[in-house]
């Protein structure tokens, strides 16, 4: 199973942005996909969530300006990234619990880096 993350650049202060993590590979089904992020002198932070059913958790940093969701039939999760703030830079790392070997194994996508000028 591979993760293909997609979707950083560089934007303007205010400007949007979507990432996008597809899942590859022997994929029988998905249970947690998510994005974290981890910026220079700061501690990672997740920033979405969603679960299999739907429920959705985010951070409150990004409340009301990200949004996140899942296609499941193209094993993808996307996060579309509003009104973007020069805090928002750091380097998003989408993640997946993948069922395989009879248990959730949780996998990594390689990084995509986003930067927001002021």
């Amino acid at each position: 199973v591979q993760l293909q993350a997609s979707g950083g650049g560089l934007v303007e202060s205010g400007g949007s942005l979507r990432l996008s993590c597809a899942a590859s590979g022997s994929v029988s089904g998905i249970y947690f996909m998510g994005w974290y992020r981890q910026a220079p002198g700061k501690q990672d932070e997740l920033v979405a969530a969603i679960s299999d059913a739907g429920a959705i958790t985010y951070a409150e940093s990004v409340k009301g300006r990200f949004t996140l969701s899942r296609d499941n039939a193209k094993n993808t999760v996307y996060l579309q990234m509003n009104s973007l703030k020069p805090e928002d830079t750091a380097v998003y790392y989408c993640n997946m619990d993948v069922w395989r070997f009879g248990t959730w194994v949780p996998y990594w996508g390689q990084g995509t880096l986003v930067t927001v000028s002021s």
